[in-house]
């Protein structure tokens, strides 16, 4: 296991609590241990990875302790003396959030205590809604952390929040509150408590043991390598060397197949980057330099014959990694990733050789989980990610068919997986549909995030995430895009498999879909469902698919309302939604339906059709078609666009 430094500046000097006494300091200390050692793991840097984090949080509030004689304290303009504990208890807070902000790791000598060898240590897993906030919390930069931190776990106002970030060098104290106030208006339910519970708990932990053999065979080599050493000096010194002849020039470093960077094998269960930075390089040809070398050549030559949209077609700057090199199906396959682009080098036995690029920058663990690596008639192969311990498949029509265990070699390479042939009426699916094949995989528990997922191959190097969010309850909180693996979720997808068929080839990421409403309709008919299904690409543009989805005696396709290209619309930052459509009762009669997100408080129809409702939903008797023009007011006073059919 590497060990590192951790290497601070040490806390700036502007810290407003006087320096307490060294006993008064050592009883806080012990008194809020737990608390103390919270703070500082919020607040350090995600990137020093899960054990590092742990216990560089450790370190810093056992370092916290003053030494030497205590400083006389200045006359100040404050409100009378706290308790000296209380008052030691402040200062230690100032000074670990301090210690926090400034440490960063470095590579060298030895890590401060306290130490772990042999194993791993990491904080419990959470929900879906600890997830969110863990991925929220590391975009954010440290002073954010800490605002953050300050605010809703130590309840600090405004003021001293401010005042101790200033204190500890940050520059911009007012900037980070801000940024924290924005996250704290977008996480659902209690954050305080969220940020309580055991899973940003570094005090309470999991043990796992290291790589066992890897560490018997190391040990082994560095005796192995001691004795030839010891050997080896009294012929050297017995020896003249002759002067080498100058070596040829090495070719670029991107385009040397002995520069490629191979990862670890273990490394991705002790990485905090769960992505392709941790797939180690495998299949059997990882040591044919000359099919690397090719590999190399068309990719630092610009012969890419395809790109998915918004992907860079330029050459490496720097070696990229190797993660796989092997044969599929007779046809040579070299996968690469250079950080930010996956690139597939394929040498067919008799064909012309392609080299297709595809983003992958900010990949996670599940669209990181998945790279598809040949398509035949057969189906299709993947590489699945060292992190995927069980691999389905299944029939997206087909909601209430069991799933089908999907064979994975040894290198992580499947069994081709067919296209689904045809669509699956009578079983909940789509009628009129053809069906979508997906993968169902599930995590390793040793990267603690063990959950199941779906991903879809839409034509792209990497399957897409499929998540669902459903109807929020009544007085609940708007709910967080989760798996599609339980029954009512692949129930729900099966509804919406037609539309991923016009995302093909169009560089989609993952798709939601969202149950942004629901709507009972005249005449007694049932209840209606309002969905928006968002597509997001690698590229950051999304696209939303509204359908409306009414009983039917027969099952078909959902009513198609509005297909929107580059949106924020039913997204993270596009949450207000208004769409209409016509509907023919069973008797006969036409409507107008329209229905709004959990925040639309009215609904305003003009043109062909004339209405106005207060709440969530619209239902008003037409008398033929025409084109409508919908408007939604919302509950803090503004004001959102319907979304109709082009003509109805």
């Amino acid at each position: 296991m590497q060990q590192l430094r951790i290497s601070s500046t040490g806390p700036a000097t502007g810290i407003s609590a006087p320096r307490p006494a060294r006993d008064a300091a050592e009883a806080a200390l012990v008194e809020h241990y737990a608390a103390l050692v919270r703070l500082a793991h919020l607040v350090l840097p995600p990137a020093l990875g899960r054990q590092r984090r742990v216990l560089t949080a450790h370190a810093v509030v056992q370092r916290a302790l003053p030494r030497g004689r205590p400083e006389r304290p200045a006359a100040r303009a404050v409100p009378a003396p706290r308790a000296p504990r209380e008052e030691a208890h402040a200062w230690l807070r100032a000074r670990v959030v301090a210690r926090a902000l400034a440490t960063r790791a470095v590579r060298p000598a030895a890590l401060a205590l306290p130490r772990v060898t042999g194993l791993r240590i990491f904080p419990r897993a959470g929900g879906g809604d600890e997830l969110a906030l863990d991925r929220a919390l590391a975009a954010l930069d440290p002073p954010t952390r800490a605002a953050l931190a300050l605010t809703a776990l130590e309840g600090l106002g405004p003021e001293t929040t401010a005042a101790l970030l200033a204190g500890a060098g940050v520059s911009d104290p007012a900037a980070a509150l801000a940024a924290a106030e924005r996250l704290r208006s977008t996480v659902p339910g209690d954050l305080a408590a969220l940020l309580r519970g055991p899973e940003f708990d570094p005090c309470t932990v999991h043990l796992r043991p290291t790589d066992l053999l890897r560490r018997r065979r190391r040990g082994r080599i560095a005796v192995l390598a001691a004795a030839l050493l010891l050997a080896a000096v009294p012929a050297a010194a017995a020896l003249r060397p002759e002067p080498a002849p100058p070596p040829p020039a090495p070719p670029a470093p991107a385009a040397d197949p002995a520069a490629l960077h191979r990862t670890d094998p273990g490394r991705w269960a002790d990485t905090s980057r769960v992505d392709f930075t941790a797939w180690p390089a495998r299949g059997a040809r990882t040591g044919d330099t000359a099919l690397l070398g090719r590999a190399l050549a068309a990719w630092t030559g610009g012969a890419a014959t395809r790109t998915t949209p918004g992907t860079a077609g330029t050459a490496p700057s720097a070696p990229p990694a190797l993660l796989y090199a092997g044969e599929t199906g007779g046809t040579a396959v070299v996968l690469l990733h250079d950080g930010l682009r996956l690139a597939r080098y394929t040498e067919p036995p008799a064909g012309t050789p392609a080299l297709t690029l595809a983003r992958a920058d900010d990949a996670d663990v599940t669209t990181a989980a998945a790279v598809v690596l040949a398509r035949t008639a057969a189906g299709t192969r993947y590489l699945l990610a060292p992190w995927i311990a069980d691999a389905e498949v299944r029939d997206l029509a087909a909601p209430a068919a069991p799933s089908r265990d999907l064979p994975v070699g040894p290198d992580g390479v499947t069994a081709p997986v067919p296209a689904a042939s045809s669509a699956h009426s009578g079983t909940g699916g789509t009628a009129g549909c053809a069906g979508t094949t997906v993968l169902r995989l599930r995590s390793s528990a040793r990267i603690v995030e063990d959950h199941a997922f779906l991903l879809a191959d839409l034509g792209g190097l990497s399957p897409a995430h499929l998540t669902w969010t459903p109807l929020p309850a009544a007085g609940v909180p708007s709910r967080q895009p989760r798996e599609a693996t339980g029954p009512l979720g692949l129930a729900a997808w099966a509804r919406s498999g037609c539309l991923l068929g016009p995302l093909r080839d169009s560089g989609v990421r993952s798709v939601n879909r969202w149950e942004f409403a629901d709507q009972r309709l005249p005449e007694g008919a049932g209840r209606a469902l309002w969905v928006c299904a968002r597509a997001e690409t690698w590229e950051g543009t999304g696209r939303a698919d509204v359908t409306l989805e009414t009983p039917s005696r027969v099952p078909g396709p959902a009513r198609a309302v509005a297909s929107v290209p580059d949106t924020a619309a039913c997204g993270r930052f596009g949450q207000h939604v208004l769409a209409g459509s016509p509907w023919t009762a069973p008797s006969g009669a036409r409507y107008l339906l329209a229905a709004g997100s959990r925040h639309v408080t009215g609904i305003t129809a003009g043109g062909a059709v004339r209405a106005r409702a207060e709440g969530r939903v619209l239902a008003v008797r037409t008398g033929g078609p025409g084109a409508v023009v919908l408007d939604g007011r919302l509950a803090d006073g503004g004001t959102v666009d319907g979304w109709t059919p082009a003509a109805g």
